[in-house]
Parts: C-alpha cells; sequence; structure tokens
C-alpha cells in the first residue's frame, strides 16, 4: 500500500504528544530515516480541557479546535490523524465528520487489544472525563470483556497523578503507584487499560508490568500500521 502521512493533534497534554512521537519511531521497522513513518506533530497546548466540559460543558469546548487542527494538519499533507488523548474521543463522532481525512479511535483500538490479549475482566484506569464518557465501558463490552472501574478514592487518586503529577512535570514514585494497581488487582482484573497517556509517562518511567494494556502504545503501533509501514518484531 501507499504510504500515508500521520499528523498527530498533539498538546494534550504536552509530554504524552512528545511519547508517542518517540514510540512511532521506536516500533517502526526501520534502518535508515526514509523507512520511518512521515508525521506532522501539532502540539497545540491551546485546546481547553476535555475533563472540564464533559463535567459542566459551561467550560470552554475544546471540539471546535480539535476539528480546526485536524483541517490544519490535512491542509499540509496529512492522511491521517492520531489524538493522544483518551478523553478527547468523547468527542470522536464530531471530530471524525469534521475532519477531511480519517481519524483513528485510540479506545476501540484499545479494547480490541485487550480482547486480542484473552482479557475478560478488565481494570480502567483514565480521568473522570473519560470515565464518566462511558467510552471504554462500551467498547470493552461490545467485545464481551466486564469493564472494572475505580471506587471513588482511587479515582481522585488517579486524577492526582495526571494532574498534579505528569501534566505538572513531577515525577511519580513507584510508591505512588502501589496503592492504585493493588486496589484493581483486588478487584480481580486479568488487565488493566492505561487509559490516560499521561498514564503511559507512568509506565515509561515505572516500567510497569505486562498485565497492563498502554493507550498510547496501542495507538503507537496502529498509526505505524495504518500507515502503511511495518512494527519492530
Amino acid at each position: 500500500m501507499k504510504k500515508q502521512t500521520l499528523g498527530i493533534i498533539g498538546g494534550v497534554g504536552p509530554l504524552a504528544t512528545m511519547f508517542i512521537g518517540e514510540m512511532i519511531v521506536r516500533r517502526t521497522k526501520a534502518t535508515k530515516d526514509q523507512e520511518h513513518v512521515h508525521t506532522i506533530i501539532d502540539n497545540d497546548t491551546n485546546i481547553p480541557d476535555r475533563t472540564a466540559f464533559i463535567l459542566d460543558n459551561t467550560k470552554e469546548n475544546p471540539v471546535p479546535v480539535l476539528v480546526e487542527d485536524a483541517k490544519k494538519l490535512a491542509s499540509v499533507g496529512a492522511n491521517l490523524i492520531a489524538i493522544p488523548c483518551n478523553t478527547a474521543h468523547t468527542f470522536y463522532d464530531e471530530l471524525a465528520q469534521g475532519s477531511p481525512v480519517p481519524v483513528l479511535h485510540m479506545i476501540r483500538e484499545t479494547a480490541k487489544r485487550a480482547h486480542d490479549l484473552g482479557a475478560k475482566r478488565v481494570g480502567i484506569l483514565a480521568t473522570t472525563g473519560t470515565l464518566t464518557s462511558g467510552m471504554y465501558q462500551s467498547a470493552l463490552e461490545e467485545y464481551g470483556i466486564t469493564p472494572v472501574i475505580p471506587d471513588n478514592h482511587m479515582k481522585e487518586k488517579v486524577m492526582s497523578i495526571i494532574y498534579d503529577y505528569v501534566k505538572a512535570g513531577k515525577d511519580v514514585r513507584k510508591e505512588d503507584w502501589l496503592p492504585i494497581e493493588e486496589a484493581m488487582l483486588a478487584l480481580n482484573c486479568d488487565r488493566i487499560v492505561l487509559g490516560c497517556t499521561e498514564l503511559s509517562i507512568v509506565n515509561r518511567d515505572l516500567k510497569l508490568s505486562d498485565k497492563y494494556i498502554d493507550s498510547l502504545i496501542v495507538l503507537a503501533e496502529c498509526a505505524i500500521v495504518a500507515c502503511g509501514y511495518e512494527l519492530v518484531e
């Protein structure tokens, strides 16, 4: 197939954007520069907070900015769009309708990965916006997988990790993460989805076990294949 140019709507958050760029390079089977995916990254930090709008629709709507970014990327040559932000996929239908080129669906691809791994009971660690939207719950249930949501206390801990640590540029220590992992394992999850790309930074730094399914890695790999390139084995 003809090689495609990938456009990334970034800034959601900025560190996750830089990380998916690195992962696309690392996961592409290539021996020289010219064998890598042509990628255009718009690290747009002006996109309004997605969770804030989901929880209170009087806040600024991120959709118009996301659509404009998709159009901008398409105008400079992107054939396909990826957004390394799970919460933004709450607005996927509106974005896909407004985008001149196809948009990958991170959440559906992550649910498919859970299915391919034989998961039956999957914990979801994500922003309250993503959990409130029900996107992961629906996607997993379509594959016959039982979604498992953390209790309110653990939801708050996850949000603190995302906003007070990763988005704020602070490192997460193993002892910060361990209570979250233990709580999910106590709920008999056979896999745990890292359903926020800030949590992918935690995965990178703490080298979490293969019990976790990292949505950012899934998106990176899907983007590589969709653009006509091979994955590193």
